[in-house]
Formats: structure tokens, C-alpha cells, sequence
């Protein structure tokens, strides 16, 4: 009898060992905190980016053309802002860290599916990002 309740033991103090691994491991990996609200333009064109006291990165698709015209409005309220553009072939039209307030535009220099990474951090504020068609 005392040899099974040894057992029982054991595996009782294994069991208990995991859980808090779990529980350790779960709670040391970094959540989303805030919040972001990424909408796309019915016409495709475009995102508006709302977000608040975000920390977190996110990402957006897009199908762009060679000549076409990008128009950010970039408005931080506070935190930190990254933008990325790049695109599946290896290009990266832009790039830019600690972002605060402006309006810029991007021309894109090859046809390609692009993401657009923001990155943020306790940031609020929001991003226009509207394809305006091609240069000429």
C-alpha cells in the first residue's frame, strides 16, 4: 500500500510541476494590450487605422501596381508608431520609425502584393492609407 501511495505522489508533484510551467510560460509572453481597429476601403484602396494605448504589431495586404501613388495620414496622439511597407519580391518603398504626425505619399516602383506592418507602442491615434492611382 505504501508503494502506491508514493505513486500517487509522484504524479500528483509532476502534474502540479506543469501547471506551473504553463501558467509561468503563459504569463511571461507579451499580449496585445490596447486596441486597434484596421477597416478597408469598400473600393479596396485603402485603410483607416484607429487605435489606442496599442502595443502590438499588425499587418495589411495590398495588391499595388508600378507607378501607383500611396497617401498616409499619420496622426499619433501618443506612444511610439513604426510603419513597413515591403513587398513580396524584396522591395520596401518605406520605412520609418517613430512616426508623430504628417501626411506623405509613397510611390511604388514595382507591381507586387505588399504588406504594411504598424507597429506600435502605448500608441493612440489613427493612419489613412489611400492608394490615389498611378503617378504620371
Amino acid at each position: 500500500m505504501l508503494f502506491g501511495s508514493s505513486r500517487i505522489k509522484k504524479t500528483r508533484l509532476i502534474a502540479l510541476s506543469l501547471l506551473t510551467l504553463v501558467i509561468l510560460i503563459t504569463t511571461s509572453c507579451a499580449a496585445t494590450k490596447g486596441s486597434i481597429v484596421i477597416l478597408e476601403d469598400p473600393d479596396g484602396k485603402g485603410f483607416v487605422i484607429d487605435f489606442s494605448e496599442w502595443s502590438a504589431s499588425e499587418e495589411c495586404k495590398m495588391s499595388l501596381k508600378k507607378g501607383d501613388v500611396l497617401h498616409f495620414d499619420v496622426s499619433r496622439k501618443e506612444g511610439e508608431i513604426a510603419l513597413n511597407l515591403s513587398g513580396r519580391n524584396g522591395s520596401e518603398p518605406y520605412s520609418g520609425n517613430g512616426i508623430k504626425l504628417g501626411v506623405f505619399t509613397v510611390t511604388i516602383q514595382e507591381s507586387d502584393i505588399y504588406t504594411l506592418k504598424i507597429t506600435g507602442k502605448n500608441a493612440t491615434g489613427n493612419i489613412t492609407v489611400k492608394n490615389v492611382g498611378v503617378s504620371e
